[in-house]
């Protein structure tokens, strides 16, 4: 069983609050470790939006006790008719996080039968300790970028695998692979897109992503490669360019990485180009749709690899002598 880092705060922060609040004399000093508890959030940003709501939330809800309690009286009338205007309030004013916060404040003034400044003052202090305890707290927040990392390495695997697989399917129809790397990579770029924007909001500075970018080229790339494969298995037969086609999809699934190379399987894939305009016309209704298909599918990659390109510099140089090209290291 895992424990994770909201728990390990709350159990850090609840006895810290109720403390605080006991050596400050508060009197319902329990109510210390609730507010904290209800304020531990999944994220800094989260964590500062939600301290700011429940303490305006509180705020109100000691106005509101006041106004509604002395005037009405102490009753669960009261109570109820004070809600019914306290809770559209706080949505309106786009704080309705903290109306579980401000419950408790409610139904402690309620309890108290009387509301005097030392009282009012007293929930300020449970309010400022509680709010304050989870929102210091959250200020650590665990690097993601491992997580990220691991998220990255495993979604390229499954791209050199669903390349792969493109290539032996065009080369000899082989129909043994059973598309697990698909459902994979579906599920690691979702959790790597939740991953990145939770990180987003650990950082409130930053504006910038490290692997924000990445996981949306890799994201429209995955929608691409899930095009490809229904023009690879209406393949009805191979032609004279299959097995060239074959080997360019085996050549860029062993180059998926991180970096930018991608120049570099444009300029090949121009050249297939060419030589896909020099085969001889299809006689027969097979080879016209098998020809069809693959150059679909030609025009398929090549959009994969412009993301690619357009993702960050690339990593490929001109040598300024020979004009050629050559793999940064």
């Amino acid at each position: 069983m895992k424990i994770g880092y909201r728990t390990i705060k709350t159990a850090i922060g609840t006895p810290i609050a109720i403390t605080l609040a006991q050596l400050l004399g508060v009197t319902n000093y329990v109510s210390a470790g609730i507010l904290t508890i209800l304020c531990i959030q999944p994220s800094r940003k989260r964590s500062v939006l939600s301290a700011w709501h429940r303490f305006l939330a509180c705020t109100l809800a000691i106005v509101f006790s006041f106004v509604f309690f002395e005037t009405i009286g102490y009753n669960p009338i009261s109570v109820g008719i004070m809600l019914a205007f306290f809770i559209p309030t706080t949505v309106f004013l786009k704080i309705s996080p903290g109306i579980a916060t401000s419950s408790v404040i409610i139904l402690q003034l309620y309890g108290a039968g009387h509301i005097s400044t030392a009282f009012v003052i007293e929930e300020f202090l449970l309010i400022l300790v509680g709010v304050g305890t989870g929102l210091l707290l959250n200020l650590y927040m665990p690097s993601l970028d491992n997580e990220l990392t691991i998220k990255q390495q495993k979604l390229e695997e499954n791209f050199r695998t669903i390349l792969q697989e493109i290539a032996l399917y065009i080369r000899d129809k082989n129909q043994a692979w059973d598309g697990k790397e698909l459902t994979e990579a579906e599920q690691i770029l979702q959790e790597a897109n939740d991953l990145v924007a939770r990180d987003r909001e650990n950082h409130l500075l930053r504006n910038k992503h490290p692997y924000a970018d990445y996981f949306v080229m890799r994201t429209k790339q995955f929608a691409l490669l899930q095009r490809m494969l229904p023009l690879v298995t209406r393949l009805p037969n191979t032609v004279t360019i299959s097995e060239k086609i074959a080997c360019f999809f085996e050549k860029l699934a062993d180059a998926v990485h991180p970096g930018n190379t991608a120049i570099l399987f444009l300029d090949e894939l121009d050249e297939l180009h060419k030589a896909f305009d020099q085969e001889p016309l299809p006689v027969t209704k097979e080879e016209f749709e098998t020809r069809a298909n693959l150059f679909r599918l030609l025009h398929e990659i090549e959009d994969y690899l412009i993301l690619k390109k357009k993702f960050k510099t690339s990593d490929v140089k001109k040598n300024k002598k020979t004009g050629a090209e050559q793999s940064a290291t």
